[in-house]
C-alpha cells in the first residue's frame, strides 16, 4: 500500500460575487448576495510510495498549496479520497502530525528569541518525544545537519541557511516517515542551496524518509528527486520521471559539431544553425522531424567530423512548454505518464 493515495481529489471555495455599485446596490448585495465557486483542486490522483523524493511542481495557483494542505489536515477536501500512512489526514490530524514533519522557506516553526537548542527542547514536548529518544534523534540528525556550531544562538540571529537547517531538524526530530517542504531554498544564496539539496538527499538516503518538495526552483527538483508531479489548474499534467520528460517532451535538441573543414551546410528542414565559431558549429533542430543520428549523417555528406555534443534541453524550458500547452484541453492526455 501506497505511503499517500490520492483518488479523485476536488477542493472547492465560495467566492462572493463583486457588489453592485452604489448604496442601494451595496445594501441588496448584504442582504441576497451571490457566490461563486471557484475549484482549486480538480479530480487529483496520484500515490506516493515510502522512500520517494517526489517533486511537486506548478505554476502561481495550480493548486500546489491547497494540496499539501489537504494532505496536512489543515484543509478539509470537497470531495474524493486522501490517505496519508493509511488515515485520512483531516479526520485524524493528531496522528497525522505524529507521523509528518513540514517546513516552509518563507515561515520557521522555531521560537525566535530562543537559541536553537531551546527551540528544539519545546518540540520535545510538544511531540512528547521520550528523553533517550530525543536525544538519540538529537545527536544524529544534529550531526547530519551540521547545527553544532550554533546550537546556543537565538533563531534571530542565525543565517537563512542556518535556520532552514534548524527548521529541518525541528521537523524530523519525532521520526516522521513524511517530510512536506515547501520552498526550502527560497532566498538562499548558491552554496547555501547546494546544501540543503545534499542534505534532503542524505536525510532521505539515511533516515529512509519519504519526501514531497514543493519549489519554483528545477534545480531543487534535478539535485534531489526521481520523480517530478506537475499539476496546473488544480489538475494532473504530469507524473513521472526526470529522463522520461527529457525524452517525451521538450520539442528542440541541440547538436554542437566540430568540423575538421566546412565545404557546405546543407539546408535541412527542422533544423538551423544558431552559432558559427570558426569550425564549431551549433544546430538547434526539432526531434520529431529529424534525429540527431540523421543530422549527423547529412552533416557528413559534405564535411569532416571530428568531434560533436548532444545537448538535452534544461528542465524549466521543458516545464515552461508544458504550462504553455497546457491551454490546450487535449494536452493532460498527450503529457501524462505514469510509473
Amino acid at each position: 500500500m501506497s505511503l499517500i493515495q490520492v483518488r479523485g481529489l476536488r477542493k472547492h471555495y465560495k467566492l462572493k460575487c463583486k457588489e453592485k455599485s452604489g448604496f442601494k446596490g451595496a445594501v441588496r448585495s448584504f442582504f441576497s448576495g451571490s457566490y461563486e465557486l471557484k475549484e482549486a483542486v480538480k479530480d487529483l490522483s496520484f500515490s506516493i510510495d515510502s522512500g520517494e523524493m517526489v517533486g511537486f511542481i506548478g505554476p502561481n495557483g495550480a493548486g500546489k498549496s491547497t494540496t499539501i494542505k489537504m494532505l496536512t489536515g489543515i484543509l478539509v477536501p470537497s470531495s474524493g479520497e486522501l490517505y496519508v500512512n493509511g488515515k485520512i489526514p483531516h479526520k485524524n490530524r493528531m496522528e497525522n502530525a505524529a507521523n509528518i514533519g513540514v517546513v516552509f522557506g518563507q515561515r520557521t516553526q522555531l521560537w525566535w528569541d530562543l537559541p536553537l537548542s531551546e527551540s528544539l527542547e519545546l518540540s520535545k514536548y510538544i511531540y512528547k518525544i521520550p528523553e533517550a529518544d530525543f536525544r538519540k534523534s538529537l545527536m544524529f540528525l544534529s550531526d547530519l545537519l551540521d547545527t553544532g556550531s550554533f546550537m546556543n544562538t537565538p533563531v534571530r540571529q542565525l543565517s537563512l541557511g542556518q535556520r532552514m537547517r534548524g527548521d529541518l531538524l525541528a521537523a524530523l526530530l519525532h521520526n516522521p516517515s513524511i517530510l512536506f517542504l515547501d520552498e526550502p531554498t527560497i532566498g538562499l544564496d548558491v552554496i547555501a542551496k547546494e546544501k540543503i539539496r545534499e542534505l534532503l538527499v542524505n536525510i532521505n538516503r539515511e533516515k529512509k524518509v519519504t519526501v514531497m518538495l514543493t519549489t519554483h526552483d528545477m534545480k531543487d527538483i534535478e539535485k534531489t528527486c526521481n520523480r517530478m508531479i506537475i499539476i496546473d489548474k488544480g489538475q494532473l499534467v504530469y507524473d513521472g520521471g526526470m529522463d522520461q520528460i527529457r525524452k517525451n517532451y521538450g520539442k528542440y535538441r541541440k547538436l554542437i559539431v566540430e568540423f575538421h573543414s566546412i565545404s557546405h551546410i546543407p539546408g535541412i528542414p527542422g533544423v538551423e544553425v544558431t552559432r558559427l565559431e570558426g569550425m564549431r558549429v551549433s544546430f538547434r533542430f526539432q526531434k520529431d522531424e529529424i534525429s540527431a543520428a540523421a543530422l549527423l549523417v547529412e552533416l557528413s555528406r559534405y564535411n569532416e567530423v571530428t568531434d560533436l555534443t548532444i545537448v538535452e534541453p534544461e528542465i524549466d524550458q521543458i516545464i515552461s512548454e508544458i504550462y504553455v500547452n497546457e491551454a490546450d484541453p487535449n494536452y493532460c492526455n498527450k503529457v501524462k505518464v505514469t510509473i
